[in-house]
C-alpha cells in the first residue's frame, strides 16, 4: 500500500476481552540451529543505518522465538501500520468465515454480497461472474491496477471516493491488448493485476457472511486465539474496516500470524484456521510475472538465492519493506518492519536484509 494515512480515515482501535498472552517459548538462536554471531552483526548494520529505518525484526525457528530486537523508541507494544500486509489478514479472515460455513466457498459470487453497493456502472454480465477467488488471487476482469498510474482501478483514485466497494465494481471489464497474455494463455489460467480495492471488497463480502463488523469477526476468529488485541483498523469514508492494508499490529503479532500459517493453521493446540484451506493460500495460484514468481490466496510465493540454493518462502508483503517472511523447509518465521516509506527500492533493502543476514543465519550454525 503506497498511501494509507489520510485525513478521512479514522483508525479503530478494536476494544477486546482480557487478553491471554501470546504463548512464546523462548529459545538460544544455537538450540534452534541458528547462528547468534550473525544476528548480532545484523543488528549491528541495522543501527549503523546500513539498511535505512528498519524498526524490528523478529525471527522463531520450530516454534520458538529466538530474536527480537527493536531499532526505535516504539518498542514492543507499538502497533506497526502494516500497510499491505493486511492482505494476507483478510485471506486468513476469509478462510475463517468458509470454516464456519458462513461463506460457501473460495468459488461463491462475490456480487450477492455487496448488493447494497448498487447500483454499479459499466454493467457486464461478466462482472456477476467475479468470485471470491478472483479477489484473493488479484485476477479478477476488473480493469484495476495499483502498478500503473493509468488505471480507472488504481488505489489512489479509490481515496478520492466515498465507497470503496462501489469504486471497485463501477469499474469496466479489462482489456487484453495483443502484448498482454490473456487468462487462458497464463499460467494456471488467470491473469494476475495487483488490486487494493479488490480486497476491499472481500472485507466488505466476510462482513456481509458473517453478519458482522469485521474488526469483531477477525478478533473472534483470528485475532482473539492468537492472544491479539488493541489491534488498530482503518477504516473508509463510509465505516467499514481497511480490508486492503493499514492494519496496526505489534511486531510479535505479525509473528503470530506468521507461524500459524507455517503450522498449517494451528496455534497452541488449537485449529484457528482449516489445513485445507492454509494449504489452498499457500499454493501457487497465478503468476506474478515469469521474474516475480507466483501468488498465492493473497500471498507472495517467492525464492530467495543464499550462495547456490534457493529457498522457497511465503511472503506477506507490504510498502516500504514491511515482511512476515515463512520458510517452510527451514521451520522459520521472520518479521521486518520499517518506514522505509520514502526511500528507494525499500523492497530491495528487505530482501537483502533477508538474503545477507537471515537467511545467512539461519543456515550457517
Amino acid at each position: 500500500m503506497r498511501r494509507l494515512i489520510l485525513a478521512t480515515t479514522a483508525l479503530l482501535a478494536f476494544a477486546a476481552p482480557a487478553r491471554a498472552e501470546v504463548p512464546w517459548r523462548v529459545s538460544p538462536p544455537a538450540a534452534q540451529q541458528t547462528s547468534a554471531t550473525r544476528l548480532t552483526a545484523m543488528d549491528e548494520a541495522i543501527r549503523a543505518g546500513t539498511f535505512q529505518k528498519i524498526t524490528s525484526v523478529l525471527i522463531a525457528r520450530n516454534g520458538q522465538l529466538i530474536h527480537e530486537a527493536y531499532f526505535d523508541d516504539e518498542g514492543a507494544e507499538a502497533r506497526r501500520n502494516t500497510r499491505s500486509v493486511t492482505k494476507t489478514v483478510t485471506a486468513m479472515l476469509v478462510g475463517a468465515a468458509v470454516d464456519r460455513g458462513l461463506l460457501g466457498s473460495a468459488d461463491a459470487e462475490v456480487m450477492p454480497y455487496i448488493r447494497e453497493h448498487r447500483p454499479f456502472d459499466n454493467p457486464d454480465p461478466r462482472k456477476d461472474r467475479i468470485t471470491v477467488e478472483d479477489l484473493l488471487t488479484m485476477s479478477s476482469l476488473l480493469e484495476c491496477d495499483d502498478d500503473n498510474s493509468f488505471s480507472r482501478g488504481n488505489e489512489e483514485r479509490m481515496y478520492l471516493i466515498e465507497d470503496w466497494v462501489k469504486f471497485a465494481f463501477d469499474l469496466p471489464i479489462k482489456g487484453f491488448p495483443e502484448w498482454t497474455p490473456r487468462p487462458e494463455a497464463s499460467p494456471y489460467g488467470r491473469a494476475f493485476s495487483y488490486c487494493t480495492t479488490g480486497v476491499v471488497t472481500l472485507g466488505a463480502v466476510v462482513q456481509q457472511s458473517t453478519g458482522r463488523p469485521l474488526p469483531e469477526f477477525a478478533h473472534e476468529a483470528l485475532f482473539g486465539p492468537l492472544g491479539i488485541e488493541g489491534e488498530r483498523w482503518q477504516m473508509s469514508p463510509t465505516g467499514l474496516a481497511m480490508g486492503g492494508g493499514g492494519l496496526g499490529l505489534r511486531s510479535r503479532d505479525l509473528l503470530a500470524l506468521g507461524q500459524v500459517l507455517l503450522d498449517g493453521g494451528r496455534w497452541d493446540g488449537r485449529q484457528v484456521l482449516s489445513a485445507d484451506w492454509v494449504r489452498a493460500m499457500t499454493s501457487p495460484q497465478v503468476q506474478v510475472s515469469p521474474e516475480r514468481g507466483d501468488y498465492g490466496y493473497l500471498l507472495w510465493l517467492p525464492k530467495f538465492r543464499v550462495g547456490d540454493r534457493d529457498y522457497a518462502a511465503w511472503m506477506l508483503s507490504g510498502t516500504g519493506g514491511n515482511r512476515v517472511m515463512i520458510f517452510p523447509e527451514l521451520k522459520a518465521v521472520a518479521v521486518i518492519t520499517t518506514t522505509n516509506f520514502g526511500v528507494r527500492n525499500p523492497h530491495g533493502i528487505s530482501d537483502t536484509l533477508i538474503t545477507e543476514h537471515i537467511l545467512v543465519a539461519l543456515t550457517s550454525a
